[in-house]
């Protein structure tokens, strides 16, 4: 798949039991999976590699380069702190 080759896989991860499976969101067949010894390990793993980091975007942006979006953050976190007036 062009998106694929272009953007890279973006994999999405399970456990079942002892295996740890994954496979690509975008359906181009990429896919695999890896045995652990324990299925908590397999659970920690699958929940460790399938966390999204969008909620940390611009957190930790270079301080002149991403500047815009420091401030977007700012601005965003500010309102959800401030009450609701009713």
């Amino acid at each position: 798949m062009l998106r694929c080759r272009l953007l890279g896989h973006l994999y999405r991860f399970s456990h079942e039991g002892c295996t740890l499976r994954w496979s690509c969101l975008r359906e181009c067949g990429a896919c695999g999976d890896k045995r652990y010894p324990t299925a908590e390990e397999a659970e920690r793993y699958a929940r460790a590699f399938d966390r999204r980091d969008i909620d940390s975007l611009g957190r930790h942006a270079p301080l002149f380069g991403l500047y815009p979006l420091r401030l977007w953050r700012a601005w965003r976190d500010r309102r959800r702190a401030r009450p609701a007036a009713g």
